[in-house]
C-alpha cells in the first residue's frame, strides 16, 4: 500500500474516517521521538550547506532561513547553529519582502523561490534522509498502511502557493520518486 500524507490539523475522527485502519505517523517538530527526527527543524548537526563547502548546519530549516535574503537584510549565519527547534524562522512581517535565497553565505547570486527549493532545500533534506534518518525511512517503508502527518501537504516543488511538505518529501523519497533537484533556470 502506498504511503500517504495528510494534514496534522485534521481531527482524529476525520483522519480515521478517511484512512480506516491506517497507522498515523506525525513527522512534525511537535511530535515525540523517534519521528521528530524527520522534522526539518530537528538539530541533527553536520548537515552540509549547499554552495558552501565545509560549512554545516544543525538543521535543514537553519540552512533555509540562513540563506534567505530580504529587501534590507542579507543572510544570517547564526541560524545555522540553532539547536532549539525554535527561533529559526525569519519572516516577511519582520524583515520585509524576500528577494531570494543566496547561493551560500557569501554567494553572489540570489535564487528565486522554486530554484532555491530545488537547489538548497531538497539537497539538504535529502542528505538528512540518507545520513541521519535512514532507519526511520526504512521503518516507514516497512509499514503496511501508513499516513504521514504534517502541517502542509503540498508535495509539488513548483507550487509556490503553499509551503512544501516535508512529509510529502519523505513519501516521495521512500517510494523512489524524489523530485528533480536541478532545474533549467540559472538565476
Amino acid at each position: 500500500m502506498p504511503i500517504r500524507v495528510a494534514s496534522r490539523r485534521r481531527t482524529a475522527a476525520s483522519l480515521a474516517a478517511a484512512f480506516p485502519g491506517a497507522e498515523f505517523v506525525d513527522v512534525t517538530s511537535r511530535t515525540a521521538e523517534p519521528w521528530v527526527r524527520l522534522s526539518p527543524f530537528y538539530p541533527h548537526g553536520g548537515i552540509p550547506v549547499p554552495y558552501d563547502a565545509g560549512v554545516t548546519s544543525e538543521s535543514v530549516e537553519g540552512i533555509w532561513q540562513a540563506l534567505k535574503v530580504f529587501q534590507d537584510v542579507d543572510v544570517d549565519p547564526a541560524r545555522l547553529g540553532i539547536t532549539a527547534m525554535k527561533g529559526l524562522k525569519r519572516t516577511v512581517r519582520r524583515y520585509g519582502p524576500v528577494r531570494g535565497h543566496r547561493t551560500g553565505l557569501h554567494g553572489d547570486r540570489l535564487l528565486p523561490y522554486e530554484s532555491a527549493r530545488r537547489r538548497i532545500y531538497l539537497p539538504a533534506y535529502r542528505w538528512v534522509l540518507e545520513h541521519r534518518v535512514a532507519d526511520l525511512v526504512e521503518r516507514i517503508r516497512d509499514k503496511s498502511d501508513v499516513v504521514l502527518l504534517d502541517y502542509t501537504t503540498n508535495g509539488d516543488v513548483a507550487d509556490p502557493t503553499s509551503p512544501l511538505s516535508h512529509a510529502a518529501l519523505i513519501q516521495r523519497y521512500a517510494e523512489g520518486r524524489w523530485p528533480r533537484e536541478a532545474d533549467a533556470e540559472t538565476a
